[in-house]
């Protein structure tokens, strides 16, 4: 243990060889604004992306844009000392942007499994300068992971076929292939995933629905709201012709809780989990 928090702090020193515990911090991520505060620093936070709902406090901090971009003036303007972003998610040229104003940006690298929220704790809070918490932090979170998954409980006696169906209502509806943070999370939770054929999110279709024959739909709160709720969903094209239709077995769960992969993972598990 002492061996893991010396590296940590090596690794951070010279990673952040001139950082400092930051004092105002932008994060770009819901996952990243839920582990910034589990960490200690929700207060220290002056703003989030449009994704970032939780904890409640968020969403009444300003958002850095309407969408999914950002600019390096519009992060300026809140005068950050760190802004900490998902890996790829920023260009090069507002990176370049950013440093050129003083300003300490961090990559973060997310992987949607076990391991990979465990390191992803870790690799917050060494950007905060705070890696012994951090390793507390997935240390605390690892014990509450395995607990959620010996808790499981059993479904029929076999993994049930799990559809997720990303929605915004009927014109922008998305599958959930391998490889994707609800391929994981339905596998941690004691299903399978109803696809895979493909990897990624692909166009919902008739034909493939039909031939992935779910036991259960899963979709965002937002999404299953978007599409007018159960009964409007049940009477999408080839929903009728599924198991999942036919049981009325159409499941809706809180998006962040889903996939953000950090310290909230195993409620996210045993949430599932009741639902199929």
């Amino acid at each position: 243990m002492k061996k893991i928090v010396c590296l940590i702090l090596l690794v951070t020193a010279h990673l952040y060889p001139n950082a400092a515990v930051p004092k105002r911090i932008i994060t770009l991520s819901a996952a990243l604004t839920e582990t910034a505060d589990a960490l200690g620093f929700g207060k220290n936070i002056v703003a989030v992306d449009v994704t970032s709902t939780y904890p409640a406090f968020v969403t009444k901090l300003p958002k850095v844009s309407n969408n999914r971009s950002v600019s390096a003036e519009g992060l300026i303007a809140f005068a950050p000392d760190l802004v900490l972003a998902p890996e790829g998610s920023v260009s090069k040229e507002v990176q370049y942007q950013l440093k050129s104003a003083g300003i300490n940006f961090v990559n973060i690298k997310q992987a949607y499994s076990v391991n990979g929220a465990l390191a992803f704790i870790r690799a917050v809070a060494a950007a905060l300068q705070v890696a012994p918490k951090g390793e507390a932090l997935a240390k605390q979170s690892e014990l509450k992971i395995k607990q959620a998954i010996a808790g499981l409980k059993p479904v029929g006696g076999h993994l049930p076929k799990v559809l997720f169906i990303y929605a915004r209502g009927t014109g922008t509806m998305l599958v959930a292939g391998k490889g994707t943070s609800m391929d994981a999370i339905i596998t941690l939770s004691g299903g399978r995933n109803a696809v895979n054929e493909f990897n990624e999110f692909k166009p919902y279709t008739t034909e493939a629905l039909i031939k992935a024959n779910p036991e259960v739909i899963l979709m965002f709160e937002f999404g299953y709201n978007s599409l007018g709720g159960i009964n409007s969903i049940l009477k999408m094209p080839g929903v009728g012709q599924t198991t999942a239709g036919k049981n009325k077995k159409i499941v809706q769960l809180d998006a962040d809780l889903l996939v953000n992969f950090s310290v909230r993972l195993d409620q996210a598990i045993t949430a599932l989990n009741h639902k199929l």
